[in-house]
């Protein structure tokens, strides 16, 4: 349903990432070349990156415009450097709003977060929705800014990380509890702490690439290198600037 990606490795331009490569993000927003579920991703777009002389949190940039159609970001994206950052373009699921609030990545605290996916049976007075939202705890909801399936389970993560649980094994739990309530479910997850980046893919495709000076995690390719690898499906993946190890989900 939409496209993302996480960068992490020696500081570039945002643009060098997602405007500027062939097949960008920006590009994969109107012409992607691994997606399955939708084809044009123009129901908004965000970027979120991590200035670490400055603060702790992220910055983070979102509008509910197609990618493509924003030159401010355009302009801006080549005079930003950063050696994190988590991007995403939408293409927003049946019924739920288009708006800056719904528009990933969803940030609290150090934490950016952004999903690829959907849940078929969200809606309705008996959906998943209703009974994933009765298990947020009352921090993550009334952190909540927006109506995405995507937002109310970035709260259930945060949630099982702040029980104390490993921010892995909170994904996991978050989507097996997913799966066994929903019929049908895609929950392709990206998580950073600006340090670490966690990657599930869960019904849709997830790549990476890594070299000697960054490690790029991405629903699709860039360009044509061969160093670009596809994970198995239902795989975690944890990265760091210097490693970068695929498994199971827990």
């Amino acid at each position: 349903m939409c496209r993302q990606i996480a960068y992490l490795g020696e500081p570039v331009t945002l643009s060098s990432v997602l405007i500027d490569p062939e097949h960008s993000l920006r590009r994969q927003a109107y012409a992607p070349r691994h997606q399955a579920h939708g084809r044009i991703n123009a129901d908004g777009f965000g970027v979120g990156w991590y200035a670490p002389d400055v603060r702790s949190e992220p910055a983070r940039y979102r509008k509910p415009i197609p990618m493509w159609n924003d030159q401010t970001f355009a302009n801006i994206a080549g005079a930003i450097r950063a050696s994190t950052f988590v991007a995403s373009v939408r293409n927003a699921s049946p019924g739920l709003p288009i708006n800056e609030a719904c528009t990933a990545p969803y940030t609290r605290g150090q934490w950016l977060f952004a999903h690829n996916g959907g849940i078929v049976d969200w809606h309705g007075p008996t959906g998943v929705g209703v009974a994933l939202r009765r298990r947020l705890s009352d921090t993550s909801l009334a952190a909540t800014e927006g109506a995405t399936d995507s937002e109310l389970l970035f709260g259930l993560v945060l949630d099982a990380i702040t029980e104390g649980a490993q921010p892995t094994d909170a994904i996991g739990s978050v989507i097996r509890l997913t799966q066994g309530m929903s019929r049908g479910c895609r929950l392709n997850f990206l998580l950073t702490d600006g340090i670490t980046v966690i990657a599930t893919t869960s019904g849709d495709t997830l790549f990476t690439r890594r070299d000697d000076t960054a490690v790029i995690i991405a629903s699709e390719p860039f360009d044509d290198s061969p160093a670009w690898q596809c994970v198995p499906d239902d795989s975690l993946v944890v990265a760091s600037r210097n490693d970068l190890t695929v498994g199971a989900i827990p």
